[in-house]
C-alpha cells in the first residue's frame, strides 16, 4: 500500500515541532500497518479554513496522478476544518481511488464527513467569534488589535511575571511628522495623488520602505485597509498603513 502523509499546524503561535510530531506518529502507524510511505506533505502556520495551501494542493494533484493509494493524517481537522472543503477533498480522493485514514478517526467514511465536518465548521465559527471578541477587548483597553501600522512603534515590555505585554504601541515621532504633513496638505486642497508624488520627490520612504501611492494615503475600499481621506479627516482614520492594517491618528498627532 503506497501512502502519502499530510501534516499541518495552524499559526505561528503553535510549535513548529507540531509538524514533526504529526509526521513521526503517522510514520510509526504506517510502519505497523506495513505500508510504504511515498511522500510527506505539510503546511506550516496555515489555517485549515481553506484548501488554498501549497501542501494540500500538491497532495490532491499527486493523488489524481496515482502516486499513492491512501492519505494518512493525524486527524480530519489537519486536512481541513471547512465542511465544504473536507467533503470536496473526500470526493476527489474517492474519484482517484484514494482512501483517507486518520489516527483519530480511522478510515474516513461519509459518516465522518457529515458529523466531523459539521463539528469542525462549528469550531471555526466559535473561534472566529472569540477572536473578534478578543480583538475588540484589546482595542477597548487602548491596545492595538494587531499588525504594525505607519506612525507607531511596537512597545516590547514585560509584565511582572516576565511575560511579554502585547498590543502596546508608541507614536513614532518621525513618521508622525509625515502624517501631520499629509493632513495639512490635504486640508490645503492637495489630492492624495499629488501628496504621494511630492513625498516621493522629497525622498521620504513610505510604509515598509516602499514608494508612496495615492491608495497609501486614502486607503483601498476593496480590501478595507482604510476609509477615504475625507472620512479619515472627520473620523480620525488615516489610510497610512501596511497592506493589512490601518491606523487611528490620536489627537496628539492630528494637526490642530
Amino acid at each position: 500500500m503506497r501512502v502519502a502523509i499530510y501534516a499541518r499546524h495552524s499559526s505561528d503561535n503553535q510549535r513548529e515541532a507540531s509538524i514533526t510530531d504529526q509526521l513521526r506518529l503517522c510514520h510509526l502507524y504506517a510502519e505497523k500497518q506495513g505500508w510504504f510511505v511515498v511522500e510527506d506533505y505539510a503546511d506550516h502556520a496555515i489555517s485549515g479554513a481553506s484548501l488554498l495551501r501549497p501542501g494540500i494542493q500538491a497532495l490532491m494533484a499527486n493523488a489524481t496522478r496515482g502516486r499513492f493509494q491512501l492519505v494518512l493524517a493525524e486527524a480530519m481537522d489537519r486536512l481541513s476544518r471547512d465542511q465544504e472543503d473536507i467533503a470536496g477533498l473526500f470526493k476527489r480522493m474517492a474519484f482517484a481511488g484514494v482512501k483517507i485514514v486518520t489516527l483519530s478517526e480511522g478510515e474516513v467514511s461519509h459518516l465522518h464527513i457529515g458529523l466531523k465536518g459539521t463539528m469542525n465548521a462549528l469550531f471555526l465559527k466559535d473561534l472566529a467569534d472569540k477572536t473578534r471578541r478578543g480583538l475588540r477587548g484589546r482595542v477597548e483597553l487602548g491596545k492595538s488589535g494587531g499588525g504594525k501600522s505607519y506612525g507607531y512603534d511596537v512597545v516590547k515590555d514585560l509584565d511582572g511575571n516576565g511575560e511579554r505585554i502585547r498590543g502596546d504601541r508608541a507614536i513614532n515621532e518621525t513618521e508622525a511628522d509625515i502624517v501631520r504633513r499629509i493632513f495639512r496638505d490635504y486640508i490645503a486642497g492637495k489630492s492624495p495623488k499629488r501628496i504621494a508624488v511630492e513625498l516621493n520627490n522629497d525622498g521620504i520612504p513610505g510604509p515598509g520602505g516602499s514608494a508612496w501611492g495615492f491608495t497609501t494615503i486614502n486607503g483601498n475600499r476593496s480590501v478595507a485597509s482604510a476609509s477615504s481621506t475625507t472620512s479619515c479627516m472627520s473620523a480620525g482614520w488615516c489610510g497610512i498603513a501596511n497592506a493589512s492594517s490601518r491606523i487611528r491618528i490620536p489627537a496628539s498627532v492630528r494637526p490642530a
